[in-house]
């Protein structure tokens, strides 16, 4: 098992940026590919970002310049910058955990609660 929770949402003007975190606990975080995921209200949960337990990355396109995971294995830590923000980037963002390397929603074993980021125009 493990539980993740995330950090760092909130409300903020278009053009801002926010970093939100993802804590890790109970299994060796180290073994796990984590990613993020937002849900916008009344649309599916969409992938945005993951990242290895190496350090490779992939970026749904829609983010891609914009967003940049990253993670501190030592801190059992993952975290996603999100600069330049759009009023199409509000959603709840997830992260999760998985063992592979996949911008699947189905494939991510492990979820956290969520947290909300609101984006002002």
């Amino acid at each position: 098992q493990v539980q993740l929770v995330e950090s760092g949402g909130g409300l903020v003007q278009t053009g801002g940026s926010l970093r939100l975190s993802c804590a890790a606990s109970g299994r060796t975080f180290t073994a796990y590919v984590v990613g993020w995921f937002r849900q916008a209200p009344g649309k599916e949960r969409e992938f945005v970002a993951t990242i290895s337990p190496s350090g490779v990355t992939s970026y749904a396109n829609s983010v891609k310049g914009r967003f940049t995971i990253s993670r501190e294995n030592a801190k059992n830590t993952a975290y996603l910058q999100i600069n330049n923000l759009k009023p199409e980037d509000t959603a709840v963002y997830y992260c999760a955990a998985s063992a592979q390397f996949t911008t699947m929603t189905h494939q991510y074993n492990y979820w956290g609660q969520g947290t909300q980021v609101t984006v002002s125009s």
